[in-house]
């Protein structure tokens, strides 16, 4: 019996891989007749090139300034996972958009590829303010941020030095530098931090006398037995044609994997120090209240200024305001930034 019931869960496992959850409208790549989408580039302050989609409704006069919002993707991803959807839905509310790939992910420039930088990714941003506030159709007075998964703290922290984002909204908000250096719920202890330390600091040797690469975290490429519940999560997303997608600069053994040896840099990355100086421009914190990432939500509310925000979506997990689009508040999006830009 045991063998049978083996069996089965494998056949059930080879069948989900190749299928989604595609439930509460589920629709990552969703495009919109009501939008023009236009691909642009320009350098951050290091001269490194930044490429996104800039997302405009037709109903727009290029000739008038009008309010735009910055859309980041989750960490790992590239702006065709998730970001764009966003982008998409918001500019069909009236906003301009631009959805970006980080630094060393998708499009951009950056070498190695995959190679973690929460100073770069950042500066993302603040080039992205630099890109819109001198277009015709932008009011540089009113630049705001979406930042989904890690980029929530990657645009919390280009908000600290960046007076010109007017107004920040995160979305199942990972703080990576909190989830490198103690993992979910504290998780992680000390010894075991700097046995990963130790490790990548090693494989810097490796890689500087030309040896392979090595990658890590990210999502696991097939199911098992022992599959995590998030893990199963993300794969669901990353792994499945509900979201799964593979940039020219990559290859999908590598999607979501950053480098090892650069991994470390989110032991020093500390987003949510000094968040409170980001105050009196608004703030909101969106997170599934199932979700698995919520802690980071919560922490950032508690130590940020005001005004601010938290709000819950009933029955959301992590993944899930990624692409279900009958769970993304939309409504509430659109009101944080049509009060606040």
């Amino acid at each position: 019996m045991q063998k049978v019931f083996g069996f089965l869960f494998f056949i059930l496992m080879s069948i989900h891989s190749k299928g989604a959850d595609m439930s509460q409208g589920a629709d990552n790549f969703y495009q919109s007749d009501k939008v023009t989408i236009e691909k642009v580039s320009f350098n951050n302050q290091y001269q490194m090139r930044v490429v996104g989609n800039l997302f405009m409704p037709k109903s727009a006069d290029r000739s008038k300034p009008h309010p735009a919002i910055i859309v980041g993707h989750p960490m790992g991803a590239v702006k065709e996972q998730s970001a764009n959807l966003y982008a998409t839905k918001m500019a069909e509310l009236g906003f301009i958009t631009l959805s970006l790939d980080l630094p060393f992910w998708g499009e951009s420039e950056g070498h190695p590829r995959n190679a973690v930088s929460p100073d770069m990714y950042s500066e993302a941003f603040s080039a992205a303010v630099d890109f819109l506030g001198t277009r015709d159709y932008t009011d540089r007075d009113r630049i705001g941020v979406i930042g989904i998964c890690g980029s929530g703290s990657f645009a919390i922290s280009a908000a600290k030095i960046d007076p010109r984002l007017k107004a920040i909204a995160t979305v199942s908000m990972y703080n990576m530098g909190a989830a490198n250096r103690h993992a979910l719920n504290k998780s992680l202890t000390l010894e075991q931090r700097k046995d990963i330390i130790a490790k990548a600091a090693e494989q810097r040797y490796v890689e500087f006398d030309g040896g392979k690469t090595e990658y890590t975290s990210g999502t696991v490429h097939e199911l098992t037995h022992e599959t995590h519940p998030i893990q199963r999560e993300f794969f669901d997303f990353y792994r499945t044609p509900r979201g799964e997608f593979t940039p020219a600069s990559s290859s999908r053994d590598l999607t979501t994997h950053p480098t090892f040896s650069s991994n470390t840099k989110f032991m020093n990355f500390y987003p949510f120090n000094d968040i409170e100086t980001i105050s009196p421009r608004p703030m909101l914190f969106i997170s599934g209240d199932k979700a698995h990432s919520k802690e980071f939500s919560e922490d950032a509310y508690r130590l940020a200024g005001e005004p601010k925000e938290l709000y819950w979506v009933e029955g959301a997990g992590h993944v899930d305001l990624y692409d279900r689009t009958q769970l993304i508040p939309w409504e509430k999006l659109e009101q944080f930034f049509s009060r606040n830009l």
